[in-house]
């Protein structure tokens, strides 16, 4: 008997009952250890919303009246979005291997989660076909990943040629790895730049020639590379410095208000149905993107750099529509 069996002959034995369960009782059902039975009791409780209650007096489990008065019935589905999105990817992720180094380690992971998804309880049979994983619009990461992801693996300093493409001029590099991110299908090294003396965020598909230096990697701590990557908006790191107020419609606002831009957004309904996001910045270019997003449902109140950004970027888009219709 696994896992998801134990909860199911658990709910089994609750369900219905008007007087407790002793503990020895279940553990005689279920045929596990008393830590194992807390554990599931737990689970049950905390993630399947099981309103169980321990009856001192009796010295047994049962199960709560619930609200309505209805029986507390098992969802259809236990695992949680985080989860089911995970069990999934992987198991893509898995089919596309195709051989390769690491097909015959990862098998035994592939077997289980096939065993996972044809569990009788769980019911999750039909998740490959009936769960979708959408990607964005990505960039090929190029040749120079493996070299990349192996310096920041290896704590390699690395030496490479890199055209940016704001200016897309090509300049030469030196940095101190420290760690790679996939942000919207796409693949970028922050790396310590040795020149600028200043962490740098780098595109990996914009990355040439690649080569290790050497030396010896200038390690930074953990909590100053998230203070830096992670306050500022999107991929453009740095310290945020900045806050943009954005109003949005009263249409758009049933989407906007469901919407995580960044960990310490703030947001507001306003008396008229519209909604107000407060978000912190450094960089606007991503920002701006995201704003021209939402067209003529969102105004940039603030601050004025901003605001004056987004504006002149819709004039010149309407002002190229004009003269094509000229």
């Amino acid at each position: 008997m696994d896992k998801y069996d134990r909860i199911f002959q658990l709910h089994r034995a609750l369900a219905g009952r008007r007087t407790p369960v002793s503990a020895e009782d279940l553990l005689a059902r279920l045929e596990c250890s008393r830590a194992t039975l807390y554990r599931i009791i737990a689970f049950l409780r905390d993630r399947l919303g099981a309103p169980i209650e321990h009856d001192a007096d009796r010295l047994g489990f049962i199960y709560a009246p619930t609200a309505d008065g209805r029986p507390y019935e098992l969802p259809g589905l236990w695992f949680s979005a985080a989860e089911l999105q995970a069990l999934v990817a992987f198991r893509q992720l898995l089919e596309n291997l195709d051989g390769g180094l690491l097909a015959d380690h990862l098998r035994p992971a592939a077997q289980r989660i096939e065993q996972l998804l044809r569990h009788g309880r769980l019911r999750l049979d039909e998740a490959p076909r009936r769960i979708r994983l959408l990607g964005g619009v990505g960039r090929v990461p190029g040749v120079a990943f493996n070299a990349v992801a192996a310096a920041v693996l290896q704590r390699q300093r690395l030496r490479f040629a890199y055209r940016g493409r704001t200016r897309d001029t090509s300049t030469q590099r030196d940095v101190s790895p420290q760690r790679l991110a996939h942000y919207r299908d796409n693949w970028y090294l922050d790396a310590f730049d040795h020149d600028r003396k200043a962490l740098r965020t780098f595109a990996v598909d914009r990355i040439g020639s690649p080569e290790p230096t050497g030396e010896a990697t200038r390690d930074l701590p953990d909590r100053e590379l998230d203070e830096h990557y992670a306050s500022a908006f999107g991929i453009f790191a740095g310290k945020a410095n900045k806050e943009a107020l954005l109003r949005f419609s009263a249409e758009r606002a049933r989407w906007v208000a469901d919407e995580r831009w960044h960990p310490q957004q703030t947001g507001q309904y306003l008396t008229d149905g519209r909604y107000e996001l407060r978000v912190p910045y450094r960089d606007p270019r991503e920002l701006v993107m995201e704003i021209l997003r939402h067209g003529a449902e969102v105004e940039v109140v603030g601050p004025d750099s901003l605001r004056e950004q987004v504006a002149s970027t819709l004039a010149a888009a309407l002002g190229r529509y004009r003269e094509a219709g000229a």
